[in-house]
């Protein structure tokens, strides 16, 4: 699957990730599957990691309402979500297969091991097989 995201809301996911370290920043991604099925990220929400943990997350349960609440009032569907990797690589650990319960939603990974050089990377997961997704940062 291709899957656009702008070079705004990679820049404000970077900037929230960078702020959280040592933690795993995450949030949500918000937008539409368009009629040549490509997913267009309209909307990236930043929400509280409350496990405050370097090496996993947890959507905070009252963010991620608004944030739904939030999408549907805006005509967008919950295309998946996204969080950072502060130490390892841009791909899904062990965990993050365990715990991508959705096959039909995309898992966005930040690495910011190579603080110079962040890597964004999109993944469908299904019955812990991970695939990168063709990820295109638009301007």
């Amino acid at each position: 699957m291709e899957v656009k995201l702008s070079r705004a809301d990679y820049e404000k996911m970077l900037d929230h990730a960078r702020k959280e370290l040592p933690n795993e920043a995450c949030g949500l991604i918000a937008g539409i599957d368009d009629e040549n099925g490509v997913r267009v990220v309209k909307k990236v929400y930043l929400l509280t990691n409350i496990d405050h943990s370097n090496e996993h997350f947890s959507l905070d349960p009252k963010e991620q309402l608004q944030a739904v609440k939030d999408m549907r009032a805006n005509g967008l569907r919950p295309l998946g979500n996204w969080h950072s990797h502060p130490e390892s690589p841009s791909r899904p650990s062990e965990e993050d297969k365990r715990l991508a319960y959705d096959s039909s939603a995309s898992y966005m990974i930040l690495s910011l091991m190579d603080s110079a050089n962040p890597v964004l990377n999109s993944f469908h997961v299904e019955g812990g097989i991970s695939s990168k997704e063709d990820l295109k940062i638009i301007e």
